[in-house]
């Protein structure tokens, strides 16, 4: 059990009904730690996304940072803006002790459904989607947090084509305090070698699974095999498949670009998002 006062220092004192406050409409998302419910806000009328997170595998996690002032899910979300990043509208604890976290309900597809289809997006559309998350990642980094589980789950595709990132429950401060060896937290086929091998690791991590999921846009297949385990993982810190074995057309610009991005080494990766979206400034491709 948590020390007495945990989740209120980092949700708030006070206390919301989540069942008079909030109608859950339906259940969209079961994530390891928590339940995602579109739902209408009594208050408001809006359709909202309400997560409700489960405090016994919140806790182990959290636990973690205590005594470093690490803010919550819901205060690192509201400091993240961006045209690619949910919006965070409330979060605190509801009258039964359960922390929640009140987003924008975004209507689409998640990524990862879209490329599970196996339907090969066009060359144009896959330039398009790793900009956008890129882009996302990018104002992660320049808000001070680095996001710690960039994979395809993690983005809705909205019905006019913008690209969301939607999730910041394992997000955390860019400092090497919150960075230390031992954090092995991610997806493990996204996973960065350094968190894998329990190393110091920074926000290059990011830039690796975002490196991941932008090979699997492009290809519909992953750099290493792919895994539903950290043994998956382990192998993220030898060769990769270049991805021109699976697109021979893809610009070199961009190819090279996306391969940088899932070097070993962290050193040899871009140094920020922006830089990634530099070097493909000039790749344009036709349908």
């Amino acid at each position: 059990m948590p020390p007495p006062g945990f989740f209120e220092r980092l949700f708030g004192s006070s206390r919301v009904q989540l069942d008079r406050r909030y109608e859950r409409l339906q259940e969209s998302i079961t994530g390891t730690m928590s339940q995602f419910y579109k739902a209408r806000d009594h208050e408001t009328g809006a359709i909202v996304g309400l997560k409700i997170i489960d405090p016994k595998k919140l806790e182990p996690v959290e636990g973690r940072y205590k005594g470093l002032g690490k803010p919550s899910e819901g205060e690192i979300g509201q400091q993240i803006t961006g045209p690619n990043i949910v919006k965070t509208l409330a979060w605190g604890m509801s009258s039964d002790g359960r922390p929640y976290v009140v987003q924008e309900f975004v209507e689409g597809t998640l990524l990862h459904s879209l490329l599970s289809s196996r339907k090969a997006l066009t060359p144009p559309k896959r330039l398009d989607l790793v900009r956008q998350a890129a882009t996302a990642i990018a104002a992660v980094h320049k808000s001070g947090f680095v996001h710690r589980d960039i994979c395809p789950r993690n983005f809705i595709l909205r019905p006019d084509g913008t690209l969301v990132l939607i999730d910041f429950g394992l997000t955390v401060p860019d400092k090497p305090v919150f960075l230390q060896p031992g954090n092995r937290i991610g997806t493990p086929n996204y996973m960065a070698p350094e968190v894998v091998r329990r190393r110091q690791a920074d926000r290059r991590l990011d830039v690796f699974s975002f490196g991941v999921t932008a090979y699997e846009i492009c290809t519909l297949d992953l750099p290493w095999p792919r895994g539903t385990s950290g043994k998956a993982a382990l192998a993220h810190d030898t060769s990769p498949a270049d991805i021109r074995q699976h697109w021979p057309e893809i610009p070199r610009p961009f190819g090279d670009a996306i391969m940088a991005c899932i070097a070993a080494e962290p050193a040899q990766r871009p140094e920020t998002l922006d830089a990634f979206l530099a070097r493909i400034k000039g790749v344009a491709l036709d349908a």
